[in-house]
């Protein structure tokens, strides 16, 4: 029988300290968290050792009960009105406010997050998903936000590879068959059909970083609890969505190949950081869009854990004040979508929670 120090508790057979909410430090201004700023490094380090040692925070090596943290594409281009794909769901400020609460409930918790996995949706423009990389007939490419391409169109050459973008594989990859391939394989994988989206995310670009406040509160952690933060690359594949942040849509062509470009294998599981998840006690799971991105991780990650070791689908905990889904008011609305998922993850194990639950009262679902 497993024995516990008091004022612990189990869950999975692993204890979790009981450790109340703490402040939130005085710099933080809800206010700021729908602006792009600069953060202040050296300013912020020195405020976040002195706060680590006035509420007697220690380095994150001595946790004994582990926690990680997976922010899921915490970014500008989701996060901030204006920017391209901004998340508003079904109240015009989903991200707005997910992040608000988000950055409060790390504040809180720094003490019990041990360690913080933000994701980056990072994207070029030739990629299969923007407009650049089909036209119609006429040689027009498609609304980014509005086109859907289905099997169907590609079939009938209502949309086909633009002839420039193809040039450029040209000897490398047959790209009209795989592009007939990747729509086909959408649909036959239950998979949300091919959706080609503005610009966004844009590698080097403004909108491709965390939200300021959100990259304060991380930088924040980092430091007060001495623990590098592991950032995740997701979505530079040129021939497949990558919504999940552990495996693209589409892994493989019509021939069963892996998908490569220039000899380099795209199109694959992120395994190491399923193995790294798989070291903590509890997974966090927060950030945009509960529709898409979250939705397709948390997928996944249920999908590994129960493959590889079903204790661990008890352990994940979603926290549902912290995403919105995807809507486009009078074009599409995923709200419907999101919550049916969410249900699934439940019905499994998981844990869905909010923000300002105490995580000592968090176990395994049910």
């Amino acid at each position: 029988m497993l024995r516990l120090r008091p004022g612990w508790r189990t869950w999975n057979a692993s204890p979790m300290p009981y450790r109340p909410p703490g402040e939130v430090p005085p710099h933080y201004r809800p206010e700021s968290v729908e602006t792009c700023w600069r953060v202040p490094y050296g300013e912020r380090a020195s405020d976040a050792r002195t706060w680590a040692a006035e509420h007697g925070i220690r380095p994150s090596g001595e946790d004994a009960f582990r926690t990680a943290l997976l922010l899921v594409d915490c970014q500008n281009t989701f996060c901030l009105p204006g920017f391209e794909l901004f998340v508003g769901g079904r109240s015009g400020r989903g991200a707005v406010e997910d992040n608000k609460r988000l950055c409060a409930f790390i504040y809180r918790n720094l003490h019990s997050i041990t360690e913080i996995i933000p994701t980056l949706d990072t994207h070029t423009a030739q990629q299969v998903f923007h407009p650049v990389f089909w036209v119609d007939r006429d040689g027009r490419h498609p609304t980014g936000g509005e086109t859907v391409i289905t099997p169907d169109d590609v079939e009938a050459g209502t949309w086909r590879v633009n002839p420039a973008v193809e040039a450029w594989y040209s000897g490398r990859v047959d790209l009209s068959a795989y592009a007939l391939h990747y729509v086909r394989r959408l649909t036959r994988d239950g998979k949300y059909p091919l959706m080609i989206w503005p610009y966004h995310a844009m590698l080097g670009g403004i909108g491709h970083a965390l939200v300021s406040a959100v990259e304060e509160a991380v930088f924040f952690h980092g430091i007060a609890r001495v623990r590098p933060t592991r950032f995740e690359i997701k979505g530079n594949h040129a021939l497949t969505e990558n919504y999940s942040a552990l495996c693209p849509e589409v892994t493989e062509d019509a021939e069963g190949r892996p998908l490569g470009v220039k000899n380099t294998p795209l199109g694959v599981k992120n395994t190491p950081l399923v193995d790294h998840l798989m070291t903590f006690d509890a997974v966090i799971v927060a950030g945009q869009a509960k529709s898409h991105c979250v939705a397709w991780t948390v997928e996944d990650l249920r999908s590994e854990f129960a493959a590889r070791k079903p204790s661990m689908t008890a352990r994940v905990c979603l926290l549902e004040d912290c995403t919105s889904p995807v809507v486009v008011p009078g074009v599409i609305d995923f709200t419907e979508e999101a919550e049916e998922a969410f249900g699934r993850f439940a019905d499994a194990g998981m844990r869905r929670v909010r923000s300002t639950d105490p995580m000592d009262r968090w176990g395994p679902a049910g």
